[in-house]
């Protein structure tokens, strides 16, 4: 069954785009994520971890208490999920350092024409910008802060392993918080407008990315769990009534644990899909969830473990985005006469 996922989605009509249009057309690809902590991450703004009060959970009774949440804020999603996807531009020779395929991310050497400038955007002052189509949001945390950090010392040692050189103690040490492991971050990322290809690198972004936040060459591993696809006509729920929702599914059924279990979170974020996406005014024309999306995930990662599939992919994206970008400058240059 997961082999025919991707091809009955492609099948549907009205869920995937021939082209990527000049103005929005109305459709949305959204897909739910749990993003667990499999390390001791850092996500933090001025030296100090990113926490927010916030009501526990949506139901008054008997959760109408508010509590302290970590915060994932968005750039410290979508910023890794982007790098990873132009170092596989960058390896299959879509992109490159220098030359006629030269783009240099944050500055004004992007090259407008990419998957990552047109996905995911680009801002160069006086000389042009592209919306991102790729929405995210700050994700929180489901369980409190205070079951969430963890305070660690750190030092500086010299070489031989001591902090003490030439009869001289160095006072380099100190301490910093971390988010502790099976921490998890309810988050919803939103493809708009989405063609075949544009999907499927969007998604192969969330899949291969495992490290966020800062210091991430020594610690931040982190894993994204796919609990739901759905194609619509709209945006949907947030991230924060999410990870509420799923507070109560889990006090509910008196699954709570230090740490969580990671099948009862994965379990309350299906259900609270569910219950969550049955409120919204959108009408859906494709949805996958629970063990289909998680079929579906496999399926993706297979496909992306084959280099000439992934090249392949990437060289037709690379030639819809730069037909795009031709047909966005000649669309202004129309205008302009």
């Amino acid at each position: 069954m997961a082999e025919s996922l991707l091809a009955a989605m492609k099948e549907t009509p009205d869920v995937f785009l021939p082209e990527i249009p000049q103005v929005p057309q109305g459709r949305y690809a959204h897909f739910v994520l749990v993003r667990e902590t499999e390390s001791f991450p850092v996500f933090q703004t001025d030296g100090s971890l990113n926490v927010i009060r916030v009501q526990a959970g949506l139901d008054l009774v008997p959760n109408a208490r508010v509590i302290s949440r970590l915060v994932l804020f968005k750039r410290k999603q979508s910023s890794p999920e982007r790098l990873t996807g132009r170092e596989l531009l960058r390896r299959y020779g879509i992109i490159s350092d220098s030359g006629e395929l030269a783009c240099e991310y944050n500055s004004e050497r992007f090259c407008k024409r990419c998957p990552d400038c047109i996905l995911y955007g680009y801002a160069i002052g006086n000389e042009g910008a592209e919306k991102s189509k790729v929405y995210v949001d700050s994700a929180f945390s489901v369980s409190p802060y205070e079951e969430s950090h963890k305070a660690f010392s750190f030092n500086a040692l010299y070489e031989h392993g001591t902090m003490t050189k030439g009869g001289e103690t160095r006072a380099s040490f100190g301490e910093q918080d971390h988010v502790v492991p099976q921490v998890f971050f309810p988050s919803v990322v939103t493809l708009r407008d989405p063609t075949y290809e544009g999907f499927l690198y969007v998604l192969g972004n969330l899949l291969r990315t495992d490290r966020y936040g800062a210091q991430d060459t020594r610690t931040g591993k982190m894993t994204n769990h796919l609990v739901a696809v759905v194609f619509g006509d709209a945006e949907i729920f947030s991230n924060l009534r999410l990870a509420q929702a799923m507070y109560d599914y889990i006090q509910e059924e008196d699954r709570w644990s230090e740490p969580l279990e990671r099948q009862a979170v994965l379990e309350a974020c299906c259900e609270s899909y569910h219950t969550l996406i049955a409120q919204e005014p959108i009408a859906k024309t494709f949805e996958l969830s629970g063990s289909l999306a998680a079929d579906f995930a496999a399926e993706v990662t297979a496909l992306y473990q084959d280099a000439r599939w992934t090249a392949e992919l990437l060289r037709t994206l690379a030639a819809a985005t730069a037909k795009y970008a031709d047909d966005c400058k000649a669309a202004t240059s129309r205008r302009g006469r």
